[in-house]
């Protein structure tokens, strides 16, 4: 019998689902959703709509790829292989966004053209190799692009976020989308302009700094503006941009 814990988390994955097509980012029953859970992980199902998906129709698969409940996703393997490898997050997002697969099937690696490609963690927003959907090559192709990253395109596949929660990688797969289709917008002028990688690191120091998206507040940072509480005292922590 699932607890009130594990309920209210599939039901939680289904609303992201949901999230996910009336946002645009995908289409029918394209993409697929995996989150850390027990001694493994709690992942789509395979080939069903999500308007139509229930908490319970959510498959429990183990590291070692076994499962209970229906047919997972055909791309399970990258699921299960970024969440054991990278322990830094819980959520791992797949979805076919236009723009960002439209950039994929051309296998570029979108550069820092813009600041916020810092967001997913390096001067780049890289594009992995193409490999046969649901395959370990496709896994092991990803898991490379996702080296010291938080998304990745996939070669003429589409894209991968990853997050802590299910907001923080559902708002990193809208704002790929939102880099890729700003991207094939610049390319339109000729090859834009790209951020040194020494502004890049600045760039990324202070989003970590501001928790926008990479990771936790970093204690203590002078520079950072803090709510005023009751009283005229400021707060003790910096205040993460609106998202």
């Amino acid at each position: 019998m699932m607890t009130t814990d594990e309920m209210t988390l599939r039901s939680e994955m289904v609303e992201t689902c949901r999230k996910m097509n009336s946002s645009g980012i995908n289409q029918g029953t394209a993409g697929n959703l995996s989150v850390r859970f027990g001694n493994g992980f709690l992942i789509t199902p395979s080939s069903m709509p999500y308007d139509t998906m229930q908490p319970e129709d959510l498959v429990e698969m183990d590291w070692q790829g076994t499962f209970v409940g229906p047919r997972p996703s055909s791309e399970w393997r990258f699921h299960r292989d970024i969440l054991k490898a990278r322990t830094d997050v819980n959520v791992v997002l797949h979805c076919h966004s236009l723009y960002a697969t439209s950039i994929a099937c051309h296998h570029r690696t979108i550069p820092a053209f813009h600041y916020m490609v810092g967001v997913m963690g390096g001067t780049t927003l890289r594009c992995a190799r193409y490999a046969t959907y649901g395959t370990q090559a496709l896994s092991d192709a990803a898991l490379e692009a996702l080296e010291g990253r938080k998304a990745c395109l996939l070669g003429q596949h589409g894209q991968i976020s990853l997050g802590k929660t299910l907001d923080a990688a559902l708002w990193m797969a809208i704002e790929v989308e939102t880099l890729a289709r700003m991207y094939q917008q610049a390319l339109v002028l000729g090859e834009p302009p790209v951020l040194p990688d020494d502004e890049m690191e600045r760039v990324i120091a202070q989003m970590t700094r501001m928790s926008y998206g990479l990771g936790p507040e970093e204690e203590g940072a002078s520079d950072a503006a803090r709510p005023r509480l009751p009283g005229g005292k400021a707060s003790g922590g910096p205040v993460s941009p609106a998202k």
